[in-house]
């Protein structure tokens, strides 16, 4: 070899180590930007993330713990993999009562992240923080934590317990529960995603039933900005007027009970179960089989009448008629709370099949652990407390009973409106979605929502739903590209009662928001274990299709094997 051609050689040579190198240092140079670098603030370990490191206003970790993977849960939904749990507050304060309160909250980080968000939606009064699993409701085959996301859920701004409502004193308590805890925890929790893993998520949704569906939809016009997607089930989302309907429901159950008697007592299950079975006489045909379902509901609500398709008693009450008061009074719960001048307070509610279901009946009549029914439990203190202004904080030493039966529609009523200069806010402003009928923020930004309601769902009533779907879509023919209402016949509140209650919507909701797949139908089975399929007999492997609203589940011409959803067809 010449001298020159060694030269060449060892330039060659040098020019290859010279790339090789930049591109290391490219290389290093992107991770290092990725964890954070020269132009952002570090990644956080999970025992790195505190108060300090994070610098978040108002924000405060009480602990972050790696957490192991669990695998043997009763349900598969109950299981979690290797994940890094954060645990802390927002906005500290002492409440005008003289009381702290704070925004509690939790997120948990997997290890392995799939790039998304997920908001877990409260339920009830909250007031407590349920573990961020990320729960999907209607199925226990999963959950978004399993998934791969990022799950953020809090106390609604109380730690006071489900039972104790008294955070209605306080203004602040009030628009924290109603909307104020979602929208501050929401960011926060995305800036510790961020601080984590080196970017915001890809996409974020939201998912919650009852007070979590109420929250999903108070979301989706106050912080669509937040989430690309949500599915709010069974919510309550006029919740003050649910609630003045509790108060009118157990006056009205009371108007046919005995000296010594509870709406329990006035309404035994035989009594519910009778009035199921002449619903299910006149209606359960509609949908061109005879199942013990009802999916043709628009058509039961004008073919079913109380009056003349229940025995009305000329004796003792044996299971097989109704007194004329059991009557008059289920009439008037079924017609919606009214006032003197009877104007509507609330909506009514459909005949169902699920008015003998177990969770109708612990929600309307008896809650099992109470003579009473849970409306009225639950009902009276949040009416009071949270819902009235000013507060009326009635005692509530008789489970509430005597509140509810006190309870007047023309003078209390109007109360879930009223404002005064200390609570400057009412019920309606801070519990309900401002302009729930144009979600124009959720529209404008590409955003879907999925709403789904129990038609059997004893608290909050399936036809005020159908009533805001309709709205939506006569303020916008094009709604159905960004929401969609499917009913579930049946189905009490959230879940149970005789219906196809097992599903998952968040894989349908992911294909609509990351694929453009709007969704027809989706396939619902039984729970085998359900005491009120169990009673129907119905086998386990019944499934039938959840169909888009208006839409309703028929069976095919000339289909025999009516136990699966493909023989139906929505139309």
């Amino acid at each position: 070899m010449t001298l020159s051609h060694a030269r060449s050689g060892a330039t060659r040579h040098h020019g290859w180590r010279r790339l090789v190198f930049l591109l290391l240092v490219s290389a290093t140079a992107v991770i290092v930007g990725g964890c954070g670098g020269a132009d952002g603030p570090p990644l956080l370990a999970c025992n790195a993330i505190s108060t300090s490191s994070l610098a978040i206003s108002g924000l405060k970790v009480n602990s972050s713990t790696s957490v192991a993977a669990k695998t043997d849960g009763a349900a598969a939904s109950d299981n979690y993999p290797a994940h890094c749990l954060v645990q802390g507050t927002l906005n500290e304060r002492t409440g005008i009562d003289g009381k702290p309160y704070a925004i509690g909250y939790e997120v948990r980080l997997p290890t392995a992240w799939n790039g998304k968000f997920f908001y877990q939606g409260g339920g009830g009064t909250d007031g407590v923080l349920p573990p961020a699993l990320g729960s999907v409701l209607n199925s226990t085959q999963t959950n978004a934590l399993s998934q791969g996301y990022a799950v953020a859920t809090s106390d609604g701004g109380h730690n006071t317990g489900q039972s104790d409502v008294s955070f209605g004193l306080d203004p602040q308590a009030r628009k924290d529960y109603g909307y104020n805890a979602v929208g501050t925890l929401t960011p926060a929790a995305k800036q510790i995603v961020a601080r984590t893993y080196g970017r915001a998520p890809d996409h974020s949704y939201f998912m919650g039933c009852s007070n979590g569906g109420r929250d999903a939809m108070v979301a989706a016009s106050r912080f669509a900005d937040q989430f690309d997607g949500l599915v709010a089930a069974d919510p309550g989302f006029n919740l003050p007027k649910a609630a003045v309907a509790e108060q009118w429901d157990t006056q009205q159950f009371m108007s046919a009970a005995s000296p010594g008697q509870l709406p329990k007592d006035a309404f035994p299950s035989s009594t519910m179960k009778l009035l199921a079975s002449r619903i299910l006489a006149k209606c359960d045909a509609l949908d061109g089989v005879v199942d013990g379902m009802i999916n043709n509901r628009s058509a039961c609500q004008s073919a079913f009448n109380l009056a003349t398709d229940v025995p009305t008693c000329t004796a003792a009450p044996d299971g097989s008629c109704m007194t004329q008061a059991q009557k008059t009074a289920l009439q008037k719960v079924f017609d919606g709370a009214k006032n003197s001048a009877n104007e509507s307070l609330y909506a009514s509610w459909p005949w169902d099949a699920g008015v003998a279901g177990a969770g109708w009946r612990f929600w309307k009549l008896d809650a099992g652990f109470a003579p009473l029914p849970f409306n009225t439990v639950i009902g009276a203190g949040s009416m009071g407390y949270v819902f009235t202004t000013p507060p009326d904080a009635p005692n509530l030493a008789d489970g509430g009973l005597g509140y509810q039966l006190r309870f007047n529609m023309d003078t209390d009523a109007p109360k879930i409106f009223q404002k005064t200069s200390v609570f400057d806010q009412s019920a309606m402003d801070f519990m309900t979605p401002p302009d729930a009928t144009h979600l124009t923020s959720l529209k404008s930004r590409g955003g879907k929502m999925i709403v789904y309601h129990g038609i059997g769902d004893p608290v909050f009533s399936a036809n005020d739903t159908i009533a805001w779907y309709n709205a939506v879509n006569a303020a916008d023919s094009s709604a159905p590209n960004y929401t969609r209402l499917f009913l579930v016949p049946g189905m009490n509140h959230c879940s149970g009662g005789p219906a196809t209650d097992r599903f998952n919507m968040l894989p349908v909701l992911e294909s609509w928001v990351e694929r453009g797949v709007a969704p027809e139908s989706v396939v619902a089975a039984v729970n085998p274990s359900d005491p009120d399929v169990v009673a129907n007999g119905w086998p386990a492997s019944r499934t039938r299709p959840l169909c888009a609203y208006p839409k309703q589940a028929i069976l095919k011409p000339g289909a025999t094997n009516a136990e699966s959803a493909e023989n139906f067809v929505c139309q």
